[in-house]
């Protein structure tokens, strides 16, 4: 598989200007400017309510800005996967398979989807419980198959919503390993951009972190950076404070 120009380090995949949304009569996010661009690795962080999943989901255009605009490279594909899969009452290889089938920018029919379903459920360890329902799998299998839906329609940028929140601790490292992997993968490299409450998979994972409060991006910083408790102190004293909060 070629690598996609769309994938080539440098390119903007997605780029938000002076961005605001509204949920109901709160302002979600104020005045977002933010550029992505392909193969960065952005963790975004910060309280409950800051806003982490509205970006995320207004990124992907399931939310619409009432002020400015998001464009996203005209080439490029997006896949985003929840906090709790939305999984259907079928076989795992049925969930992955449909919903290859039912991207036609795939141009795939049944058989072909089928197949690459069972290629997306190889690579994330699943092989063996093809036929078994995707409803009945443990909450760490769930997430895996869930990865491999999004993995199997060949993204460009993968957004997660708390991918790990709900895990025990050797799912959570399934998890991370597959990300990872996804990121750095020589055939079809992703970007990631996910939010996320563990610093410690912030660390690991993330090239960069972005903070958010109140719906506003208060730090953006490299993610040795993020971590440099004088350096962030320094540029952001709101960031800082929530992240020594974090590791109290």
């Amino acid at each position: 598989m070629m690598v996609s120009p769309v994938q080539s380090r440098g390119v903007q995949v997605v780029r938000l200007h002076d961005v605001s949304v509204r949920l109901g009569q709160l302002w979600a996010l104020r005045d977002i400017e933010l550029t992505v661009q392909a193969g960065e690795r952005v963790a975004l962080v910060g309280a409950n309510g800051s806003g982490k999943s509205t970006l995320l989901r207004t990124m992907h255009g399931l939310l619409m800005p009432v002020q400015g605009r998001v464009d996203r490279h005209p080439d490029g594909r997006q896949a985003m996967l929840f906090q709790r899969p939305h999984l259907l009452r079928m076989s795992a290889l049925h969930n992955v398979a449909l919903g290859i089938w039912l991207d036609r920018s795939q141009g795939l029919n049944w058989a072909q989807s089928k197949a690459r379903a069972l290629e997306a459920l190889q690579r994330v360890g699943l092989s063996a419980v093809a036929h078994q329902g995707g409803r009945q799998l443990s909450g760490g299998q769930q997430q895996r198959l869930a990865l491999a839906r999004a993995w199997g329609r060949q993204p460009d940028v993968l957004l997660l919503d708390e991918p790990t929140a709900s895990l025990d601790p050797h799912a959570k490292r399934e998890v991370e390993a597959l990300m990872a992997d996804f990121a750095n993968g020589q055939e079809h490299p992703l970007t990631l951009i996910w939010a996320s409450h563990n610093l410690g998979q912030v660390k690991r994972l993330a090239t960069r972190v972005v903070y958010l409060e109140g719906g506003h991006v208060l730090a953006d910083l490299p993610v040795a950076e993020f971590f440099n408790a004088a350096v962030l102190a320094l540029h952001s004293p709101a960031a800082h404070a929530f992240v020594q909060g974090e590791l109290l």
